[in-house]
């Protein structure tokens, strides 16, 4: 993955940049599988590696073909990155150890799932439970919300290719 994004970077030609950004996400689904996490991988899949690279070849298909040669120094955004970097790494420090149990999460929330997902649901898996009942409807807002998303890209595409015909046929 490290590989692909330095490539990434690194790389002026703009279709090159769109396939390595669809081979990134797969990557990264394929370690959601290994840390099984296999709904996140899922989504990971069809958003990152599906929607998005179908979406970043209609933008490319509507502008040029590489990447300009950048007027400014890399400087400043390089200074930008590592402020960003070093605010999240601070951000994080008083956050409690990857899996201690006695964490705020694991005294409150996660306790109630355990317990009552069972009787409340009636299904065994609390994954499941959760997913399908618990956050049932922010899992339907997220869907709506990649589906207007999609619809509005589209929309867009369209557009641009009416306005080039009518400048084509003499606007």
């Amino acid at each position: 993955m490290g590989l692909t994004a330095y490539f990434i970077t690194r790389l002026r030609h703009l279709f090159a940049v769109v396939m390595l950004s669809g081979v990134f996400s797969l990557l990264s689904a394929s370690l959601l599988v290994s840390l099984d996490a296999v709904d996140v991988a899922f989504t990971e899949a069809a958003v990152g590696a599906g929607i998005s690279t179908v979406l970043m070849l209609g933008t490319l298909a509507l502008t040029a073909r590489s990447e300009r040669t950048p007027s400014h120094t890399p400087l400043l955004p390089l200074f930008v990155v590592f402020v960003t970097g070093a605010a999240l790494v601070y951000g994080t420090w008083d956050m409690p150890r990857f899996g201690d149990p006695n964490a705020p999460i694991h005294q409150h929330v996660a306790p109630e799932y355990i317990k009552g997902s069972a009787e409340e649901i009636g299904v065994p898996n609390i994954v499941t439970a959760v997913l399908a009942s618990y956050r049932g409807f922010d899992t339907l807002g997220e869907t709506a919300v990649v589906f207007t998303a999609g619809i509005g890209v589209l929309v867009l595409l369209a557009g641009g290719k009416r306005r080039r015909r009518k400048d084509k046929e003499g606007g």
